[in-house]
């Protein structure tokens, strides 16, 4: 079974999802992303150019799906090497998925190309869509997450997220990713959560390997205390369960600590 998955790895056991299946649309073993957060825990690997394609054919992660025929996961969520949405068939993708397999489908995104129509449309097939946002005030924003196309910033993501949660029917959630640069920015972030109204706020710091040291417990349960009113779920909160990957080669290059 390992020597057949290439682009699919997993399960891993979520604190988010349950036991995910994860879907890479990007990339079987290179970091291709439009932010280059500090925290990443693929590394920091600066991509000049970055623009939207199909980097894998849609057949090849259908004939990887044709191998997990009798198996069942919680969710299959797409994120892996980069941006998914990236991918110009990352909706064709969910759709035939959709027609084989029962389990929902998550997609996770940086939210940076929310103001393409055609994004949107593929999203709105998602039964899950998770944002990311790490901040609110530019400098931030620009510090944390070093988008690689300067004409994306907090202000252009907050308004997509808005506009975006006007006409999606699934379950819009917002994760933040807290380190020691963006701790300032909880009062402003759960602001901005209440007034869009998500499904749930993931509170998260990085617990897997990376460059950024992780926020302590007892630092993550005083900010909770910013989004009073809000469904909030926190890393520290959630005991994962124990899963067996299917290829943990392929798995751990994705998931660093599984």
């Amino acid at each position: 079974m390992e020597n057949n998955l290439i682009y699919i790895y997993g399960p891993v056991s979520s604190w988010r999802l349950g036991k995910s299946l994860g879907v890479d649309v990007i990339s079987s073993d290179k970091k291709i992303c439009n932010f280059d957060c500090v925290y990443c825990q693929l590394g920091q690997r600066r991509n000049p150019e970055v623009k939207e394609r199909i980097f894998v054919p849609t057949k090849c992660i259908m004939e990887e799906f044709n191998n997990l025929k009798g198996m069942e996961f919680d969710y299959i969520t797409f994120s892996g090497m980069g941006e998914p949405t990236l991918a110009r068939n990352l909706y064709e993708i969910i759709a035939k998925i959709k027609k084989t397999r029962k389990e929902k489908i998550a997609v996770l995104t940086n939210a940076s190309l929310l103001s393409s129509k055609a994004v949107v449309s593929g999203l709105l097939k998602a039964d899950i869509v998770v944002v990311k946002l790490d901040a609110i005030t530019t400098s931030v924003f620009n510090k944390i997450n070093r988008p690689q196309d300067k004409k994306i910033n907090s202000s252009s993501i907050m308004k997509d997220i808005e506009e975006f949660s006007k006409v999606y029917k699934g379950k819009l959630d917002l994760q933040i990713m807290f380190i020691r640069e963006n701790i300032k920015e909880a009062s402003l972030l759960a602001d901005f959560a209440r007034k869009i109204g998500f499904y749930e706020v993931q509170i998260n710091t990085p617990l897997r390997p990376s460059a950024s040291q992780p926020l302590s417990k007892q630092e993550i349960l005083k900010i909770k205390k910013y989004f009073s009113g809000v469904n909030v779920v926190c890393v520290y909160d959630k005991k994962n369960k124990s899963v067996t990957p299917l290829n943990k080669k392929n798995t751990i290059k994705r998931h660093p600590k599984v």
